[in-house]
């Protein structure tokens, strides 16, 4: 057989067998494209980052493709069931888009949609004292502290009236400073039921109110008796508080009682006689056939 003959034999089958191998790999990608995009679906998601409080627009979203496993629960496939919805959780740039994130549409704007249903949004008035020097930011847990003058009580009393109450807003503002400074704001809003809501109010027209920043993360809810004027001198407590008023049977005059008699003068008893003096000694005296008796004197000194 020609040699010749041989080599174009070889260099035929070698490009026929490149040719097939290109051709199996193409048709197995296009087939693997075609599955890949089979198994993706489209999904929704923020072109920049949005804060609490704002109304999603169309320039806000778009779509991307996801695996279909990887498709978080609760978010959008479609860019018009997002638009004009608040944000009520920040979302960050390429995040999707998630139900739980998202205020129903036509609940409004700003602060409104992010009050959960049976909450109440109470705004205080501090100072940058009350506020703990401008750091009580949004997001932060507070405990809240009265002072005032109880009716029961002649001092000042400062008590704990309130604790773990979540800072809606400082000011006008509802997101934190990103660099952690402090944001000086004349007034608080903060995240409390309907009763709290109530005792807020009268803290803040009966007394001086205070906020204690605390860490978020202490749940503890502390019992504390409250502080009196009193008790920063020389730590005495306030005086015991007033006797009830008496009732009529306690009013009534004590009853008179009756004069003392005079004790009656002792007796005094009467001394006793001297005892009789000794009878004289007597002698017999017989002279012959006389008998004498004579009497011999005592002789007793006084």
């Amino acid at each position: 057989m020609d040699r010749r003959f041989l080599t174009v034999l070889g260099v035929s089958m070698l490009f026929a067998l490149v040719a097939t191998t290109v051709i199996y790999q193409m048709r197995g990608s296009a087939s693997s494209t075609k599955q890949e995009a089979a198994n993706q679906r489209d999904i929704v998601v923020a072109t920049r980052p949005l804060g609490v409080g704002v109304m999603v627009k169309p320039p806000d979203v778009k779509i991307v493709k996801i695996a279909a496993e990887a498709f978080p629960k609760g978010a959008f496939s479609k860019v018009e069931d997002v638009l004009d919805r608040p944000v009520v959780s920040n979302v960050l740039l390429d995040e999707p888009i998630l139900e739980g994130r998202l205020a129903a549409k036509g609940s409004g704007l700003g602060l409104a949609p992010t009050i959960p249903v049976g909450m109440r949004a109470v705004t205080v008035r501090v100072n940058d004292v009350a506020g703990v020097a401008g750091f009580v930011l949004p997001g932060m847990h507070v405990d809240v502290l009265v002072t005032g003058h109880p009716p029961s009580d002649a001092n000042d009393m400062t008590t704990t009236v309130l604790q773990n109450i979540l800072v809606l807003s400082a000011g006008q503002t509802m997101q934190p400073d990103t660099r952690g400074q402090a944001m000086p704001a004349p007034t608080v809003t903060l995240l409390a039921t309907p009763d709290q809501a109530e005792t807020l109010t009268l803290a803040g027209n009966d007394g001086r109110i205070q906020l204690i920043l605390r860490n978020s993360s202490d749940q503890t809810i502390e019992k504390t008796p409250g502080r009196v004027v009193a008790e920063l001198y020389n730590g005495h407590r306030a005086p015991p508080p007033a006797p009830a008023p008496a009732t009529a049977a306690e009013k009534r005059p004590p009853r008179p009682r009756p004069a003392a008699r005079p004790a009656p003068a002792p007796v005094v008893a009467a001394a006793p006689p001297p005892p009789p003096p000794p009878p004289p000694d007597q002698i017999i005296m017989i002279r012959g056939t006389q008998r004498t008796v004579e009497t011999i004197p005592n002789n007793t000194k006084n």
